[in-house]
């Protein structure tokens, strides 16, 4: 477990909430089930970066 100054600190797996292992190979996933459940939510576009859109974008002339 790490310490964070306060005492141990538990990790626990974004995907199904089981302790992760620090250590472990599919870090910060507990097994590579979770990791690639993780990934396919990123594939689908369940997860997304919001982006910002130009306002003028949408009326100027397309370049040549």
């Amino acid at each position: 477990m790490k310490s964070n100054g306060r005492g141990p600190r538990e990790i626990r797996c974004p995907t199904c909430g089981k302790p992760v292992d620090f250590d472990g190979r599919h870090f910060p996933f507990c097994s590579e089930r979770c990791r690639l459940v993780d990934l396919g939510k990123w594939f689908n576009g369940e997860y997304a970066i919001p982006a910002e859109e130009d306002q003028g974008e949408e009326d100027a002339p397309p370049s040549a």
